[in-house]
């Protein structure tokens, strides 16, 4: 509490005298709009002229319950520069509030030209950093209260906690030593991230200088990246002009074969495979219903190059997809041209088999990877290509299933003609048999759906 204060105008005024030691009245430094040009002579801060409960005349460094020009708002401390080029509200928020009315009544004093800092002491105000404000704590065996949430510094990569009394932070305040912010890099908060901070100007631009940092790395690294894209995507140029001879020429030997394989009667593979081999019909008219393509079962059905699947061919005898190809067969000349027809599968599951075996990832694969489309109405019957588990007998009893009949059936060192087209199975364990194998005899063992002899 003072009694002296340096008037503008007057110099020095006294609140204990009537004349104030200048000829003046109380009233004329009192509650005055604008306040009176009053200061301190120690420390040159405004001060005001207040008037206690029992009536006793004083000056005060700082304006309490002040109130805005048109009412409409209200301070619990006003604080101002010697000079009135500044003004700041310090509010102690103890009631309940929202973000909406907080940053209203804010915006209030910004409109009147007044900054503000709001205070809380609760743990967890849920309005803190959505205007300028502090969290402020009381440790144990102090009278100090202490900064713990809000006043924030650079450390390099991010925002911490940076650990102030309340002394030190309103004299930063005051001073200008420390500004409002909203971080753009992490805040390293253990409570939350605040979308205001206090802090000081030089953290503010050391966290421009980071970031800029950043982008220029940033830009940098999608240069070389960049780079490096168009360098690997030349060399896939050069491989796909490169595929593109081999496929045409794989093209033109299946065609070839195609045209040969008509001079002859249609053989038993392709009888088979056009009544037998279920779903062929149905990716004819996928063929026809979605790529516009008329096309026939090949007569060259059972031609390696086609790894166990049913050329489908157009109406010039050129190969336009393939039916059901088994990855296990992808090697050679059936590499080259599948890898640039379309294959098409009974059900995405078949499809997912191709693309997934362990052989076809083991080799090099299209660069472009392999076209493939499944049919929409599931198959089902003995026309799935492969599905069931292996057979791993030391041992394997086989049976081939040929035309709804079982045939007896032998390991062997190379496919044999019927394994072109069907399976053999394992007697013993029950499961497809995967290697090459070879019919041992004519005459059915068995005709399927009908008890044995």
């Amino acid at each position: 509490m003072a009694f002296r204060a340096v008037h503008a105008e007057w110099g020095a005024v006294f609140a204990h005298l009537p004349d104030l030691g200048c000829g003046r009245r109380w009233e004329a430094v009192w509650k005055t709009r604008p306040p009176a040009p009053l200061a301190c002579d120690e420390c040159g801060h405004a001060m005001y002229a207040k008037t206690s409960r029992t009536g006793l005349r004083f000056f005060a460094h700082a304006e309490l319950e002040a109130r805005g020009p048109d009412g409409n708002w209200r301070a619990d401390v006003l604080a101002t520069d010697p000079a009135g080029t500044w003004a700041t509200a310090l509010e102690a928020q103890l009631a309940p509030i929202t973000d909406t009315d907080i940053t209203a009544r804010t915006e209030k004093m910004r409109t009147d030209g007044v900054t503000s800092i709001r205070f809380s002491d609760r743990p967890r105000p849920p309005w803190l950093g959505a205007v300028p404000s502090i969290r402020l704590e009381r440790p144990e065996n102090t009278q100090h209260l202490t900064v713990v949430e809000g006043l924030v510094k650079f450390t390099g990569r991010g925002w911490s906690a940076f650990p102030a009394s309340l002394t030190q932070l309103l004299t930063w305040a005051f001073a200008r030593r420390i500004v409002t912010h909203s971080p753009r890099t992490p805040l390293r908060y253990p409570q939350r991230s605040l979308a205001t901070v206090w802090t000081a100007p030089q953290y503010v631009t050391a966290e421009t200088v980071h970031l800029e940092e950043e982008e220029r790395a940033r830009r940098v690294r999608e240069a070389r990246l960049a780079a490096l894209q168009r360098e690997k995507e030349k060399k896939r140029e050069k491989i796909r002009a490169r595929n593109k001879v081999t496929r045409v020429k794989a093209l033109a030997g299946a065609t070839a074969a195609e045209q040969a394989a008509r001079t002859q009667p249609p053989g038993r593979l392709w009888q088979a495979a056009r009544v037998f081999r279920l779903g062929v019909d149905q990716a004819l008219a996928k063929l026809a219903d979605e790529h516009g393509i008329i096309a026939t079962v090949g007569f060259s059905t059972g031609d390696p190059r086609y790894a166990g699947g049913v050329p489908l061919v157009d109406e010039h005898g050129v190969p336009a997809a393939v039916f059901a190809p088994d990855p296990g067969r992808v090697r050679g000349e059936a590499f080259l041209l599948l890898a640039g027809l379309l294959l098409i599968f009974p059900s995405k599951a078949d499809q997912r088999r191709f693309e997934n075996a362990s052989n076809i990832k083991k080799k090099h694969p299209p660069i472009d990877g392999y076209r493939t489309e499944f049919l929409d109405t599931p198959v089902t019957g003995a026309g799935r290509a492969w599905g069931s588990r292996s057979c791993t007998c030391a041992t394997p009893r086989l049976v081939a299933k040929i035309h709804n009949a079982e045939y007896p059936a032998a390991p062997s060192e190379q496919m044999g003609p019927a394994a072109t087209l069907f399976r053999a199975q394992c007697r013993t364990y029950g499961g497809k048999y995967d290697k090459p194998w070879r019919r041992t005899g004519n005459t059915p063992i068995k005709q399927i759906g009908r008890p044995e002899a």
